[in-house]
């Protein structure tokens, strides 16, 4: 079972929480980090853009990549999400093994 981490950022604290506690509920992520408002600037539309977000680290399995994809789609206020998925190459041994035991059945 392949490790992952998810990485997102969202408007604000509360929809962070939001997303952070149903992905946990869900067992399709074992924890779920929010991180504190950063400033981002990126390209959007020829516009060059700024906007305080609240960064998310999702610990997870690949095998459930599809399912976190689409709750944070269907929660995310934004039209184009930043979603990014980055494989856990290794890790404390019995970490990855408690991640793995919390998302074993998630729910539907």
């Amino acid at each position: 079972m392949e490790a992952v981490l998810v990485i997102t950022n969202l408007p604000d604290r509360g929809s962070a929480r939001k997303l952070a506690e149903k992905l946990v509920e869900q067992r399709l992520a074992a924890c779920v980090n929010i991180l504190a408002p950063c400033e981002s600037v990126y390209r959007w539309q020829g516009k060059i853009e700024r906007a305080q977000e609240v960064p998310l680290l999702i610990k997870t399995l690949r095998a459930h990549y599809d399912k976190v994809e689409k709750t944070i789609r269907q929660c995310h206020p934004y039209e184009l999400p930043e979603i990014i998925t980055v494989p856990i190459a290794a890790g404390l041994p019995a970490y990855l093994d408690w991640l793995a035991a919390e998302t074993m059945n998630p729910m539907e």
